[in-house]
């Protein structure tokens, strides 16, 4: 198929769809200036290459891009049933996708999690202070006077899950069942490697969705895809959305 019946072809799903869920990774951000991993010009791409890491932006400079927005967009238009990302960048949280929309599986730079009642706060709503208790890892030493949850006196960490670091079973399970009920899968931007995040798209599948994967770089799906798109992202995305709108504005 040429790429424009491609992107008719996803839209059409999308618009028939009940239960849409879209997973993101890195390559979804490139846009908003930090770099993925193992995309052509990617942080192991490079280092494999015995290049320096790439320049990024300061992480509080950051903004949300077009790619973000448009997920907003389909949210918005009722077609987007829930999102799973493995970013912790936090620029979907700042596009506006509310939390119970959404399962941060690699954790949030900017938010807290409390390992009792599994609440987000930011760390000024926590009251923790790097330069004074560290980033608050959970391999971190519990510190003297560091700050309780302020909702239930638990136990506070940063939700970035590092290497070893087991995923927020709350958001895990949430994906899974998410997952495992939807009709269309649409992968953004992940090589889709890291596991247990990137089982999703094998659970959805087995489940009877239709699996499109959006990614410059192979996956290990590409098997088993319905749809793919060896595309840059900013080449899709906003032409499959125009398309969306213009066929729910026909029906």
């Amino acid at each position: 198929m040429s790429l424009e019946e491609k992107i008719n072809l996803a839209a059409k799903w999308i618009v028939d769809s009940e239960r849409l869920v879209v997973f993101t990774g890195a390559g979804i951000s490139t846009d908003s200036g930090l770099p993925d991993y193992r995309g052509p010009d990617g942080v192991w791409t490079r280092r494999d290459k015995g290049l320096p890491p790439p320049k990024t932006p300061p992480w509080d400079q950051v903004k949300p891009n077009p790619n973000h927005y448009a997920i907003i967009e389909l949210m918005e238009m009722g077609k987007l049933n829930y999102l799973i990302s493995q970013n912790i960048d936090g620029l979907h949280a700042k596009s506006g996708i509310p939390f119970d929309m959404l399962s941060e599986l690699h954790g949030n730079l900017y938010f807290m999690k409390c390992m009792s009642c599994n609440r987000k706060m930011t760390f000024e709503e926590a009251g923790w202070d790097k330069a004074k208790w560290g980033p608050g890892y959970r391999t971190n030493q519990v510190q003297k006077d560091q700050p309780d949850c302020p909702y239930c006196g638990g136990r506070i960490i940063s939700s970035i899950v590092n290497f070893g670091d087991p995923l927020p079973y709350d958001e895990l399970e949430e994906s899974i069942k998410r997952s495992t009920d939807a009709d269309v899968f649409f992968v953004i931007g992940s090589s889709l490697v890291v596991t247990p995040a990137a089982n999703m798209p094998g659970i959805a599948k087995k489940n009877g969705a239709k699996l499109i994967i959006l990614n410059k770089g192979e996956t290990p799906y590409d098997y088993a895809t319905d749809l793919r798109f060896d595309n840059y992202i900013e080449e899709v995305i906003p032409p499959i959305l125009e398309k969306v709108k213009e066929m729910l504005n026909e029906s």
